[in-house]
């Protein structure tokens, strides 16, 4: 009898254990799509900060609705990716802090400058920054291996498009 309890205590818990631990091991990315991810959180942030400088100090009308845009925009993915981060288990705080590290530079950098010199630094940073991130969500959207990280950088892909196409096109204009 006391056998018999021992068996199927021990039954029991492994019926427990064993699918919770492949729930975690279907929880977690791969380090490719934590990457991402991590990079993604890293530069969407600096976007936001960035966007709000431009949005405040920019001269040119075009450059601070992009600036304002960027941080509207990017603050709405931000949101999407915090909590898909999240439901992955992945801890974005060393991605925030190296955003934050990377926009002071840059806002130090930016702040030395200021009107058509400020406007046109600012816009040949979001095109090359933009170029980047395109290229990434794309190379995500067709190789993630998780099928949630895949989505969202597909449907996360025709707005950084749509930011690159902006950026080029006010940037041709201050280079005029």
């Amino acid at each position: 009898m006391k056998r018999a309890l021992c068996l199927a205590a021990v039954a029991l818990l492994v019926l427990c254990v064993i699918p919770n631990s492949r729930a975690a091991d279907e929880k977690k990315l791969s380090s490719k799509d934590q990457k991402f991810v991590e990079n993604a959180a890293t530069g969407g942030q600096m976007e936001v900060d960035l966007g709000k400088l431009a949005a405040d100090k920019a001269s040119s009308d075009d450059v601070k609705k992009f600036g304002q845009q960027m941080a509207d925009d990017h603050s709405k993915a931000n949101d999407e990716l915090k909590q898909l981060a999240s439901q992955k288990g992945v801890d974005l705080t060393k991605a925030l802090d190296t955003a934050s590290k990377k926009t002071q530079k840059m806002s130090d950098k930016l702040g030395k400058e200021s009107g058509d010199a400020f406007d046109k630094a600012y816009m040949s940073a979001m095109v090359k920054d933009h170029e980047k991130d395109v290229k990434e969500f794309e190379e995500a959207s067709k190789g993630a291996d998780d099928a949630d990280v895949k989505a969202w950088a597909e449907k996360t892909l025709p707005t950084l498009q749509k930011h690159l196409d902006m950026a080029k096109d006010i940037d041709g204009k201050l280079k005029k």
